[in-house]
């Protein structure tokens, strides 16, 4: 497994690792570089947590991959550099009406450990994934590159969220524990094959933009947020998918093999 090539990749190769400003660069670099996509759950395929696999697939064939596959290799790749970067498991709450509402922790997130501090470093979640890794630190407000964060601790449960137009918005629940190659694999089994899972129904292709700006494809739709949130949406046919993943989300589109 060759770093470099991973640099080339994400466009960015680290100066001081493992240092802060290296991991807010890389955690940036990668998450605007390789996007989250869905097409081979879609298809049925396996999805492997390997780090060769995970490196030939984001890497050497520019596709993308979801949380699993985005968070794996990121972890892999931090601590190869020096990190302490470990896995753990959210509740994505962008769908839910309120707080009673309990998903299934269906989200790999990662946390680091540097310099005594903790941080936030996701590179997984769609178009709302990290510009910057956000410091574990209860209602400290944090302006990334792309726009204003917290991780915050209400009725006893930990919320990362963001603000959007006038209030905070909840991306996500965590309590940060430590999860194992056991727990990964049941709930990457669980995320990829059942048939309630987000993914397992519609195309969904997203990363977010160097300007602050979010893109997303969702089912036959590329939508585009700009920096200020305003939406435009363009209708795509199934032949134009190949040029605009690599237009708009720098990746390869898959040939399908029987």
């Amino acid at each position: 497994m060759n770093l470099s090539e991973y640099f080339v990749r994400i466009g960015y190769e680290p100066k001081n690792a493992p240092s802060l400003e290296d991991l807010h660069a890389l955690t940036r670099a990668h998450a605007q570089s390789i996007p989250f996509e869905n097409i081979d759950v879609l298809r049925g395929l396996p999805i492997s947590l390997e780090p060769a696999d995970l490196f030939d697939k984001l890497v050497h064939r520019q596709r993308g991959g979801y949380c699993f596959e985005q968070n794996s290799l990121f972890i892999h790749i931090l601590n190869t550099l020096g990190y302490s970067a470990y896995p753990h498991f959210a509740r994505v709450r962008l769908p839910c009406k309120d707080r009673s509402e309990m998903p299934p922790r269906t989200h790999l997130s990662i946390l680091v450990e540097l310099d005594g501090k903790k941080w936030l470093a996701d590179v997984g979640f769609g178009s709302f994934a990290l510009s910057a890794a956000l410091l574990w630190e209860d209602g400290l407000e944090q302006q990334t590159p792309a726009d204003l964060r917290r991780l915050v601790k209400e009725d006893g449960r930990w919320f990362y969220q963001i603000w959007q137009a006038d209030h905070w918005r909840d991306l996500y629940e965590f309590d940060g524990r430590l999860v194992y190659p056991s727990d990964l694999m049941v709930a990457n089994w669980y995320t990829s094959t059942h048939p309630e899972a987000t993914f397992t129904s519609q195309l969904r292709i997203a990363r977010p933009g160097a300007d602050g700006s979010r893109l997303a494809i969702m089912g036959n739709e590329l939508r585009v947020w700009d920096p200020d949130g305003a939406l435009t949406v363009t209708i795509i046919s199934d032949e134009e998918l190949p040029t605009v993943a690599r237009k708009y989300f720098n990746m390869r589109w898959p040939v399908h093999r029987q």
